[in-house]
């Protein structure tokens, strides 16, 4: 893809994603093993995120995660239970996961002060680390993200993530999950330079779009399908390969686009044949993690199954901040939102 003469700040954050997780894993790797020990002594019963936008995409990432890694339950709060109803909740023996760039937001706030009253240890995964939501959890994951002025999240995105992978990694002791992130920086930058630039002209004119993955790269979808919204003004929709077989696939026709992300994982062979089915309906399918003869395929590098999402939003951001400029808007000041949402 051609450089920006004058890049836009979504691009130059994006573009320092691998310098922030090498920072981070070699950072945090005292602050994780002291978390893990208290999980590992704990044993929970479950674990509950609680996040919005962006950080709930990262928290779905962390759901499939820790449930086929560690085989507990992982299900997402709606904050609205303690910060509007008030109703009380019985954590004992459960992990609360909060996340959140800035720490400030009331209702997430307002979520972890029930859970601890309610027995939870709470751990924060938070970019800003004087903020509000770091002073109350039990333990700070930070983020070290630096500053991020665009309104669309990227590089603390990528951070969440890789701060959930290291966190998982140590704590099911995945020596092969642990070796990989340790290579994790080099191939984000690599993913960065990939040419995903013929998604812009197919893209360019769409007024609607489904992002499809499955398992651990839905969170992924997820994400894309906002950053289409919130920066290119398209409206994009996420789904797992199996939901949208449903009524969904109605749609899924006759020009129509899908952006698929298929990491290879035991969900590979369901995209295969979800991806044949959508060529048969004449869909323009836009596929990343493997090549079809009946797709647009945009280029991906090999890597550990569950980094793959990541490695995929890398690329993406860099399209995605090209599609919104060839649309003629600025990614940086998306209408009628701010950096920082604060909802009760």
């Amino acid at each position: 893809m051609d450089d920006v003469v004058q890049p836009t700040k979504m691009f130059e954050e994006a573009s320092e994603a691998p310098l922030v997780v090498e920072k981070q894993l070699r950072i945090n790797q005292h602050i994780v093993a002291k978390i893990v020990r208290r999980l590992q002594a704990l044993s929970p019963r479950a674990v509950v995120t609680a996040a919005r936008g962006s950080s709930d995409n990262a928290a779905t990432y962390a759901k499939y995660l820790i449930e086929t890694k560690l085989g507990v339950l992982t299900s997402s709060a709606a904050p609205s239970v303690s910060s509007v109803y008030s109703a009380p909740a019985h954590l004992n023996d459960v992990v609360y996961l909060a996340i959140s760039q800035s720490g400030r937001s009331p209702d997430i706030l307002a979520s972890v002060e029930a859970a601890k009253r309610a027995g939870a240890f709470t751990v924060g995964l938070v970019n800003t680390v004087d903020s509000p939501l770091a002073e109350k959890v039990d333990e700070v994951l930070p983020l070290h993200a630096g500053a991020e002025r665009s309104v669309a999240a990227t590089k603390s995105y990528i951070a969440t993530c890789t701060a959930v992978a290291q966190l998982v990694s140590a704590w099911c002791i995945d020596t092969a999950l642990i070796n990989a992130l340790d290579g994790l920086p080099v191939l984000l930058a690599n993913s960065w330079r990939l040419d995903w630039n013929a998604a812009v002209a197919k893209l360019c004119a769409a007024r609607d779009l489904y992002v499809i993955a499955r398992g651990i790269g839905f969170g992924a979808a997820q994400e894309a399908a906002l950053k289409l919204k919130e920066t290119c003004a398209l409206h994009a929709e996420a789904f797992s390969a199996a939901e949208v077989r449903h009524g969904p696939m109605a749609l899924a026709q006759n020009g129509f686009p899908v952006l698929v992300m298929s990491q290879e994982d035991e969900t590979r062979q369901g995209i295969c044949e979800l991806v044949e089915v959508l060529h048969r309906n004449r869909a323009e399918v836009l596929l990343a993690g493997y090549e079809d003869a009946h797709a647009l395929n945009l280029p991906s590098a090999p890597a550990h199954p569950a980094l793959q999402p990541v490695l995929f939003l890398q690329s993406f951001y860099r399209m995605a901040e090209s599609l919104s400029r060839a649309r003629g808007l600025n990614p940086d000041q998306p209408p009628h939102l701010n950096k920082i949402t604060e909802t009760i």
